[in-house]
C-alpha cells in the first residue's frame, strides 16, 4: 500500500481550544519550528470547543479565590481528581482568559464597572463563569482560528488520524492520517505530538458532541498500550433538548445557566420535583440533577416525548429572551418557547472525564506524545463543573504548546517508524472492503441503545455485564460487515465504519471501568453500590490494553493539597 510521508517537528492532533492555543503558544516558543496541525474536519468549524454555550470558568471577582474554585473542583470530583492537574487548572486560568481578551482579541460580557461579569453555574459555590452570552464557544474558537491563519502554522484540514505509529524502541514516531477528500494514507513523521482530539461520547443514544467525534484518540492511545484513568466517568448533562427521534436536534445542550439563573424542572405531573433529590435543587451538580430526572422517567413522570421540562417563564419572557438569546433561538427552531413556556429536556452523554493518564507538564509515558483538552484525564476526577471544560483545554493546551519546544531542544531528531506496526495499521483500516456490505446505521443504532440502556445514567452489575456482552455482539457484527462502496475518495461512511470502531472499543473500556468501580461517585452510579466509600482511601481507576485484552487496574488518590475533611479556605462559612 503506497503511505505518503510527510516531516514536521511538531504535529498536533485536534483543532479544537487545546490544538489551536497548543499551535500558537509552541510558534511562539521558537518560531523556527515546523508546527502543522491536523484536524479530522475544517479548521475552526469542526469539534467540540466551537459548541461550548456556557463559559469559561475563572476566579477573578476579589470575593472569589482560587483555593474557593480549587474546593468546589475537588468536591464537585468527588475527591478523585488530580490534585495537581486540578490545581494548574485554577490557577493558569486566570492568566490564561487574559491572554484570550488582551491577545487572541475575545470580547466577554462585562459588568457595569467594566470588569468581566460571572454567571451562576451549578455546583459552584461562586459566580465565576465568564462568558459571551450563551455561545462563547463560538467566540473563542473564532477568534484562535484567525489567529492561526494569520501564522505560519500548516493545516491538514479533513485529514483522521487512525493510528500512533511508535519506533521500534517504542517511542512515537508518528501519526497515521487518511486524507478523508482522496481517500489516501498519509504518515507525518514529527519530533512530538499532541494528542487534542477531544473526546465525545456519541455511543450513547442522547449525546451533546459534534457528529465527528468518535472517542478516536483515546481508542488510538488504548492500542499504543497507554493507560486510560477514570474510564467510567461518563458525564451526563441534564438538560439535552428533547425534540422527538426526527430531528438531530435532539440531544444538544440546553446550557447550565438556565438553572443557574432559576430556571425550573418539572416532571410529566408538572411538578417541581429537585427538592425530592437535593436541598440545591436545580443547582445541584449535573450527576445529581441527571439522575433525579432519570428516576422521575423511570417512575413514568415524563413529558410527551419521555423526558421532563425546563420552565423559564416565570423569570420573565424579555429577560430570558435577552441573556440567553442562543438557547432561545435554537429551542424555537425546533417548536418550543423556551422564555415563556415548556421546553423538553432529556439527560445527555456531554462530556468524558475519561482519558489518558499525564503529568502536569501534558506529557504521557510515549515518549515524545503529549495530550491535551478532553483526550487527557485526572483534572475533574467523578465529575466536571460547567466551565470547567473550556478552561481545562485552553489552559493545558497553553501548556503543551510551551513545553514541546523546549522538550525537541533537549531531544532533538525524527524517529523512524516501525514499519510493522504501520503496515498492520493501514491494512486494519482497510478492514471493511474486504468484507460484504451490511447495514452499518443498524448497528450504530444498536450501540446507542445498549450503552444507553445498560452503562447509562445508573449502572448494576447486570446491566453492565449485559452492555458488555452487547458491545462484544456488535463489534463482531461490524467486523464482518463491508462496504457497498469500494473508492476511497471522500467514502462518509469508511469514515462511519472507523467511527463505530473506536466507539466499540471505548465503549468496552467504559463498561469494564464501570464493573469495576464497586461503589458511586459522580457521574459514576451503581444501583448495587449507591455509596460512595471511604474517601480517605478513594482510589481511580486504570485500563490498559494488554495481550489478553483489557485489564483494569485501581490507584490511589494523591491528596497533595488537601484530604477528605479538610479545607483551603480560611472562612468556614464559604467552606460549606
Amino acid at each position: 500500500m503506497n503511505v505518503e510521508h510527510l516531516k514536521t517537528d511538531i504535529l498536533i492532533l485536534g483543532s479544537g481550544g487545546a490544538g489551536l492555543f497548543a499551535a500558537l503558544h509552541a510558534l511562539k516558543a521558537n518560531p523556527d519550528l515546523d508546527i502543522t496541525v491536523a484536524s479530522k474536519g475544517l479548521l475552526g468549524k469542526c469539534g467540540c470547543t466551537r459548541m461550548v454555550q456556557g463559559g469559561y470558568n475563572v476566579a477573578l471577582n476579589p470575593g472569589d479565590s482560587i483555593e474557593r474554585h480549587f474546593m468546589d473542583t475537588i468536591e464537585g470530583g468527588k475527591w478523585l481528581p488530580h490534585q495537581e492537574l486540578a490545581w494548574t487548572l485554577v490557577t493558569k486560568a486566570i492568566e490564561r482568559v487574559r491572554e484570550l481578551e488582551n491577545e487572541i482579541g475575545c470580547f466577554f460580557d462585562r459588568n457595569p464597572d467594566g470588569t468581566l461579569h460571572g454567571k451562576a453555574f451549578a455546583g459552584q459555590t461562586f459566580d465565576r463563569t465568564v462568558h459571551k452570552g450563551d455561545l462563547t464557544g463560538i467566540e473563542i474558537i473564532n477568534r484562535l482560528m484567525e489567529q492561526v491563519w494569520a501564522r505560519p502554522i500548516r493545516r491538514l484540514e479533513e485529514h483522521r488520524a487512525v493510528a500512533l505509529i511508535p519506533a521500534q524502541d517504542g517511542a512515537l514516531a508518528g501519526v497515521l492520517l487518511i486524507d478523508v477528500r482522496t481517500g489516501k494514507f498519509c504518515f507525518v513523521s514529527a519530533q512530538a505530538v499532541l494528542l487534542a482530539t477531544g473526546g465525545g461520547p456519541t455511543m450513547y443514544r442522547y449525546h451533546t458532541p459534534s457528529g465527528d467525534k468518535s472517542m478516536d484518540g483515546l481508542a488510538m492511545a488504548l492500542r499504543l498500550g497507554l493507560p486510560l484513568r477514570d474510564m467510567e466517568m461518563v458525564q451526563f448533562h441534564p438538560t439535552g433538548l428533547l425534540a422527538g427521534p426526527d430531528t438531530r436536534m435532539t440531544g444538544t445542550v440546553l446550557e447550565e445557566g438556565l438553572r443557574g439563573v432559576g430556571g425550573h424542572l418539572l416532571n410529566g405531573a408538572m411538578q417541581r420535583f429537585m427538592g425530592d433529590y437535593d436541598p440545591k435543587l436545580e443547582r445541584a451538580t449535573r450527576d445529581v440533577v441527571s439522575r433525579a430526572i432519570d428516576a422521575e422517567m423511570r417512575a413514568g413522570r415524563t413529558t410527551p416525548n419521555g423526558g421532563v421540562y425546563i420552565k423559564m417563564s416565570h423569570l420573565g419572557p424579555a429577560n430570558v429572551a435577552k441573556q440567553f438569546k442562543g438557547m432561545v433561538d435554537r429551542c424555537r427552531d425546533c417548536g418550543f418557547d423556551l422564555a415563556g413556556g415548556l421546553v423538553e429536556v432529556v439527560p445527555t452523554a456531554h462530556y468524558f472525564m475519561g482519558g489518558v493518564i499525564c503529568e502536569v507538564d501534558t506529557a504521557t509515558e510515549c515518549y515524545g506524545l503529549f495530550v491535551a483538552g478532553e483526550d487527557a484525564s485526572g483534572m475533574h476526577g467523578a465529575n466536571r463543573l460547567g466551565g470547567n471544560g473550556v478552561a481545562n483545554s485552553t489552559v493545558f493546551g497553553g501548556i503543551a504548546g510551551d513545553v514541546m519546544p523546549h522538550w525537541i531542544a533537549k531531544n532533538p531528531g525524527h524517529r523512524p517508524p516501525d514499519t510493522h506496526v504501520l503496515d498492520a495499521e493501514v491494512e486494519r483500516a482497510l478492514h471493511p472492503f474486504t468484507r460484504k456490505p451490511g447495514d452499518l446505521n443498524a448497528l450504530r443504532e444498536k450501540l446507542l441503545d445498549t450503552m444507553w440502556d445498560e452503562v447509562g445514567v445508573v449502572r448494576g452489575r447486570a446491566s453492565i455485564e449485559r452492555g458488555i456482552a452487547g458491545i462484544d455482539g456488535i463489534e463482531a457484527e461490524l467486523l464482518a460487515t463491508g462496504l457497498a462502496d469500494g473508492g476511497r475518495q471522500f467514502n462518509l461512511t469508511w469514515h462511519d465504519w472507523l467511527n463505530l470502531r473506536s466507539l466499540c472499543e471505548i465503549s468496552r473500556v467504559i463498561a469494564l471501568a464501570a464493573l469495576r468501580r464497586e461503589n458511586s461517585r459522580g457521574a459514576h452510579y451503581r444501583s448495587d453500590f449507591p455509596e460512595p466509600g471511604d474517601l480517605a482511601t478513594s482510589t481511580f481507576t486504570v485500563a490498559r490494553h494488554i495481550s489478553g485484552g483489557i485489564e483494569i487496574t485501581e490507584r490511589p488518590v494523591v491528596f497533595s493539597h488537601v484530604k477528605p475533611g479538610e479545607t483551603l479556605l480560611r472562612d468556614p462559612i464559604a467552606a460549606e
